[in-house]
């Protein structure tokens, strides 16, 4: 008798592991964003009468959503306050939708999130202060859009963050200096903003960016001395600003470069660039995705 009670005991809970599912909290959160972005219109729907890690994009990892992926889904509305509830979440892709409004201040409480991307939506307002609070981040990806407002210095506070693309945005003001404080980023996309002011002299301690893309806004005075100090970068785009030195590029190592851009090439005697080969570089709004 004892050992049936056993094996009934053993039995119920490998059924409640099997059954498990992931907090109300979640999956209410998931239902709001659901709701909110038009899920009756999406390209692939939810079966909202499915297990949640049956829905489509939704990751489930130890009864926690830790990926949401709805690249190029027809998401149209604005992002609910509920977002920042998926504290487990590492990724969050809703990049090549139609989501409007302002980013919840909710979004910064998503501390474990790695990948954030919400390019090529209408998404307007100000970036939030806080999100510096968001140290997991290693890709932050917001461009085309139309965010306004001043870069925030709290961004400064995301050391993991290895690509930062705001481009194609109305952001004004200046670039802060606490974008030097991103010392492991690798790609850094200003590109189409009302950018003003000098380029931060802090920006020369980026020494593993690969790509770095200013051009078309308003930045003023001279390339900083210090960016002889960026020898991996590959990708350097400032034309279409109102600079008025280019004599520090001289410190830079021309052959580093596969793409290189600038306004003044005949005032600068800059070693070794052979101007017929440089190019603007295509700006790519794509996006690799795995949705298996």
């Amino acid at each position: 008798m004892r050992n049936l009670l056993s094996f009934f005991v053993l039995c119920l809970v490998a059924t409640t592991v099997v059954l498990a599912k992931v907090p109300k909290a979640e999956k209410k959160a998931l239902l709001d964003l659901y709701e909110s972005t038009n899920g009756d219109h999406w390209v692939k729907k939810w079966n909202l009468k499915a297990p949640v890690s049956d829905w489509y994009g939704v990751k489930v990892e130890d009864d926690h959503v830790v990926e949401i992926n709805l690249f190029r889904n027809n998401l149209m509305g604005a992002l609910p306050k509920s977002i920042g509830t998926f504290k487990h979440l590492t990724k969050l892709n809703l990049a090549f939708n139609n989501i409007t409004g302002e980013l919840p201040e909710g979004i910064v409480l998503l501390s474990n999130l790695e990948v954030l991307k919400l390019e090529m939506n209408k998404i307007k307002g100000e970036i939030p202060e806080s999100i510096g609070a968001m140290e997991s981040l290693k890709e932050l990806t917001m461009f085309n859009n139309f965010l306004s407002g001043n870069i925030p210095e709290g961004i400064g506070n995301i050391s993991n963050l290895k690509i930062l693309n705001l481009s194609s945005n109305a952001l004004s003001g200046e670039i802060p200096s606490a974008l030097g404080d991103l010392v492991h980023l690798e790609s850094l996309g200003l590109f189409e903003n009302d950018l003003r002011g000098f380029i931060p002299r802090e920006m020369g301690n980026l020494v593993k960016m690969k790509e770095l893309v200013l051009a078309n806004n308003r930045l003023t005075g001279a390339i900083p001395e210090e960016f002889g100090q960026l020898a991996s970068l590959q990708v350097f785009q400032i034309q279409n600003n109102q600079f008025n030195s280019f004599e520090n590029l001289k410190m830079m190592d021309s052959r580093q470069f596969l793409v290189f851009d600038y306004d003044d090439e005949n005032k600068t005697d800059f070693k070794d660039i052979n101007f017929s080969k440089t190019r603007m570089a295509d700006t790519k709004f794509e996006d690799d995705i795995d949705n298996d």
